[in-house]
């Protein structure tokens, strides 16, 4: 048990994970994956709150985001018991926290938001702690991922593939798309505001298979809305605040309906460079019996690339 005398000052919360999780075996040399809210400040775990408050170093993806996180608790931690540890410094940040581990220190580990280590910073930092022997505990708490398949009733029975975040240039994102189509399981995407509308462009070629699109999940706007690959982008565009947020996004299972899905924008690219656009527009949608819109629309992207 870590010892920990309540201050006077801290919130009602903050004593309510000392009573449930001060009886419970935190041990040292141990570093802690912790799970924070994804937006909403109510969903953080009891338990997650206690190591927050009472772990030697605190590695942060970003310091000054876990200090604002902390006072909406009621918790202040001193600057030095914060370690930055994020995607640009992760390999030599792991080294400091195994100084740390080996000295006896309880070390929690925090994203921006969510679970670390799944889309987020983290991974080589648990993979280095568990090369070097020392032990890694994780805090379970909030997923943009679970939460939104909670809520798209996807039904099939295959499960379902994580796969992020798309690439970022063109062409690696259309070949992503590709792939996808071919994915007989539902997959979860994730986007950033300032990509979003590109990625519904090129989700647009699976036509008919069905899209559940998470918008500010857990926060006062959420949204939660599903449609087709092929009405996405509309949607996307259909106002301003569509557009707005951190997004997460289940592409459901293939099935007989959505099967030809893709295969419009395969006829596509081969009849692009041979015949004027409308022409292989029409000759695709008739091919693949996918939406003559739709198609346009990736046509027109095909064309700018």
């Amino acid at each position: 048990m870590i010892p920990s005398p309540l201050n006077a000052g801290q919130s009602l919360l903050v004593q309510a994970a000392e009573e449930a999780a001060s009886g419970q075996s935190h041990p040292a040399s141990t570093l802690y994956v912790v799970a924070t809210p994804i937006g909403n400040l109510a969903d953080i775990g009891l338990r997650a709150l206690y190591l927050l408050a009472k772990a030697d170093t605190l590695a942060c993806e970003d310091t000054r985001h876990t200090q604002q996180l902390l006072r909406s608790y009621g918790l202040e931690r001193p600057t030095a018991a914060l370690l930055a540890v994020h995607q640009h410094n992760e390999a030599q940040a792991a080294q400091q926290v195994l100084e740390r581990l080996a000295h006896g220190e309880r070390v929690a580990y925090v994203s921006d938001a969510g679970t670390p280590a799944i889309s987020d910073p983290g991974a080589r930092l648990v993979a280095a702690v568990r090369a070097a022997g020392y032990r890694v505990m994780p805090l379970p708490g909030a997923s943009s991922v679970t939460t939104l398949l909670s809520a798209s009733g996807m039904t099939g029975e295959g499960g379902f593939v994580f796969q992020g975040f798309l690439p970022n240039k063109a062409t690696e994102r259309e070949r992503a798309v590709q792939a996808l189509a071919q994915e007989h399981r539902a997959v979860v995407l994730l986007e950033a505001p300032h990509r979003i509308e590109a990625t519904g462009k090129a989700l647009a070629a699976l036509g008919s298979r069905m899209i559940t699109v998470g918008r500010e999940l857990t926060k006062q706007f959420e949204q939660i809305h599903t449609m087709t690959a092929q009405d996405l982008h509309a949607w996307l565009c259909e106002r301003p605040e569509h557009q707005r947020g951190e997004f997460a996004l289940v592409v459901h299972e293939r099935t007989e309906d959505n099967a030809s899905s893709g295969e419009g924008d395969r006829v596509l690219q081969l009849l692009l460079p041979e015949l004027p656009l409308k022409t292989a527009v029409r000759l695709a949608a008739e091919i693949s019996g996918e939406s003559k819109n739709a198609l346009y629309e990736r046509a027109l992207e095909l064309k700018n690339t």
